[in-house]
């Protein structure tokens, strides 16, 4: 047995996200469809149930596992999620598209935003909310709250 280089596996960063789910076998093969995702591994419990798997979509890496009767609970089973990820791509017009197209229900449709990202928002078909974004403009502290300020102001005038 080879003894680790490094503390931190090659590819992974600091922190990596660990999602529940009720079916992960279908939300790998979502991922791979809807966000280009490549399945790096998967353990199978005597059950069926999978007990690990890891998933990288673009350079970043997630873990996936199925519920456990012991274990935590997917956001469907728990009526929601306060996590949601948030996905950096090089067109993400497209990604979003794609998303929806295979499933995904849209939260806020792909728009240029004050902070300089083009982004836009959905849940996918397991109960996980997803940002997707294009970085467009490299801005100061002080231009994205101009442009914030700017922002609210247009809003607070089309609702009052």
């Amino acid at each position: 047995m080879a003894k680790a280089t490094s503390p931190i596996p090659k590819g992974y960063s600091t922190v990596t996200p660990v999602l529940t789910l009720e079916d992960t076998r279908k939300a790998i093969d979502w991922y791979k469809k809807a966000l280009n995702a490549e399945e790096l591994s998967t353990s199978v419990g005597p059950d069926g149930k999978i007990l690990h798997a890891a998933i990288r979509i673009g350079s970043s890496h997630l873990m996936l596992h199925d519920e456990m009767k012991d274990g935590g609970k997917g956001p469907r089973t728990l009526g929601g999620s306060p996590v949601e990820l948030w996905l950096y791509v090089e067109d993400c017009d497209a990604v979003f598209k794609r998303a929806i197209d295979a499933g995904a229900v849209a939260k806020a449709p792909v728009s240029d935003q004050f902070w300089g990202d083009r982004w836009g928002g959905f849940t996918d078909p397991f109960g996980l909310g997803w940002s997707v974004a294009t970085h467009k403009e490299d801005l100061t502290k002080e231009e994205i709250e101009s442009r914030q300020t700017e922002f609210f102001a247009e809003m607070a005038g089309k609702t009052g």
